[in-house]
Order: structure tokens, then sequence, then C-alpha cells
């Protein structure tokens, strides 16, 4: 059925294929009644998506509490936004001549009644799996601007910029730069504050209307990073037509920089690279002295 499925086919001249997942339940061992077994095959549907697509599985019992724990997060989730549990914390950014805070990242915290502290690496992911990522990114997008206004009424924070994450999902909506621009302005934020942190995979979809929504924010004085470089797959060639301010070394590098070679050698020419095209680099992860 699968290779059936995904066989390619002309539609209107053009070639199309379609991937296929499949979640299988036995009789009478996964239910007795159609209801039943039609429940328990799309929980194995679902688990199959949540692997890659484009396979199949049996229904298995430990899936539905999995599935169930994934929805209780879900409703959480929900809640937390709902009745404001989720709160945005500010890293700072440190100029390594100076040693003065020069910037922050907004990042994104959630503790729960329940759950306890959730990690972002949990929650993020099912945000965009869901959906709910849009209001999520909407409001850390709010909260940063509100931040930014209230430091520049503070001669010590009116220097500083703070960096905001956006995801995939997020960028591609159409009201996408509309949403950024009210933020600002119902905030009364300086836009040449604020700067937006896109990672790598956005850039493998859709590049002609992601440089067209980077130009239309960088006219109003937004500036933008690539986060995680070196991680992701994108061209040295998208480098050239971004209208980027800087570049973010993975953390994955910076970690053991001063004790593994490859990584200081993968830093150097992050480093190198962005000061050739005029850009700012920032290393993550700097932990110790």
């Amino acid at each position: 059925i699968l290779q059936e499925m995904e066989r390619p086919f002309l539609l209107d001249g053009l070639g199309f294929s379609v991937q296929c997942s499949i979640g299988v339940a036995q009789y009478p061992a996964d239910g007795l009644t159609l209801d039943e077994l039609i429940r328990q095959a799309d929980t194995a549907m679902y688990r199959v998506k949540e692997r890659g697509r484009g396979h199949f599985s049996f229904y298995q019992p430990q899936m539905s509490a999995g599935l169930l724990s994934r929805m209780k997060l879900e409703h959480a989730m929900r809640q937390a936004l709902e009745h404001g549990r989720m709160a945005v914390y500010f890293q700072p950014q440190v100029h390594i001549d100076s040693d003065r805070i020069v910037a922050a990242e907004a990042l994104l915290r959630w503790t729960d009644p329940e759950f306890g502290v959730v990690s972002p690496g949990v929650f993020i992911p099912l945000a965009e799996e869901t959906g709910l990522i849009l209001p999520l990114g909407e409001w850390v997008l709010q909260a940063a601007c509100k931040q930014l206004a209230s430091w520049a009424r503070q001669p010590r924070l009116a220097h500083l910029t703070l960096a905001v994450n956006v995801s995939p999902r997020q960028f591609r909506q159409a009201g996408f730069v509309a949403q950024v621009l009210a933020a600002l302005a119902n905030a009364g934020a300086q836009p040449h504050r604020l700067k937006l942190e896109l990672t790598e995979g956005l850039l493998l979809d859709n590049v002609e209307d992601t440089i067209e929504k980077m130009e239309e924010l960088k006219a109003h004085g937004v500036g933008f990073a690539l986060d995680d470089f070196g991680t992701g797959y994108s061209s040295l060639a998208y480098l050239k037509r971004l209208p980027l301010d800087q570049l973010k070394i993975d953390q994955s590098f910076v970690r053991d920089v001063l004790t593994d070679a490859n990584d200081a050698a993968i830093a150097r020419t992050i480093v190198a690279l962005g000061t050739s095209l005029g850009l700012q680099v920032i290393a993550e992860g700097v932990e110790t002295e």
C-alpha cells in the first residue's frame, strides 16, 4: 500500500507525489468494537508521523499512554498561555572586548503546577506541531517589545538590543511583518533595538518570500540573526542575499572549543566568514570565564 500510494503521478501536467503513514490495529487483540480499533489504528498512525512519516506501525498499548501524556501536556500549555503562566527570561549577551552587556535574548520558560519545569526542548516542538507556536510567538514578541520600551526609559539599559527567536511557522504567516510592526508600535519600542533570530531550516522553503519579509522589516530598522549557524543545511550562497546582521555559532561547537581542535577550527571559520561578510558573530553557550 505504501509503495502504491507514494508512486508519482501527474496532475494538470505537473508531477506530484504524496507520503503515506499507516497505523494498524488487530482484532481482537487491540479492540472488540469498530470504534476501539479505529482509535488504536489512529494512535499508531500518529506514532509513525512523529517518527518521520512514510512508514507503518502496529498499535502497542504503551502508545496510548504516550498519547495521553502528550494530550495532557498540550492542554496544560493552552491553559498556561491563557492564564499567564509562561514567563520570558532575558539572557545577557556580552561583548568580548569591553566585557559589557550589549544585548540580551528573550527566552520562553514554563513552570506548570502539575508538570513542574517543562523544558523548551519538550514544549516548543509540541507547540510547533499543534499550532500553539503562533499565539506563543506573538505573546513573546509583544513581551519583548514592552521590555525594550521599559529599558529605553532607563539610561543604564537604553543601549541594549533584544533578540527574539522566530519559528518557521510563525515567520511564514502572511501577516507576520504587520504583526512585528504592530508589537513595536503598541509598546512604543524602537525597531532598531529589536533583532529577530531565524534558523537555517527556514531558508530551505520559499527563499524569495523570506528575503522579501526580511527586507521589509529591515527597512523599518529591525535586525536579523541567523541562529544555530553550522548545524543546518543552508547554502552559503544565501548568506550574501539575506539582509542579516549577525551569525550565531551553535553551542555544540562552543562547548568544547578550548579542548577540541575540530570545534575550534569550525568556530574560527565561522568568525572569519562572518567578518568577511560584514556580520557580527556571537557564540552561544559560553558558560565559563
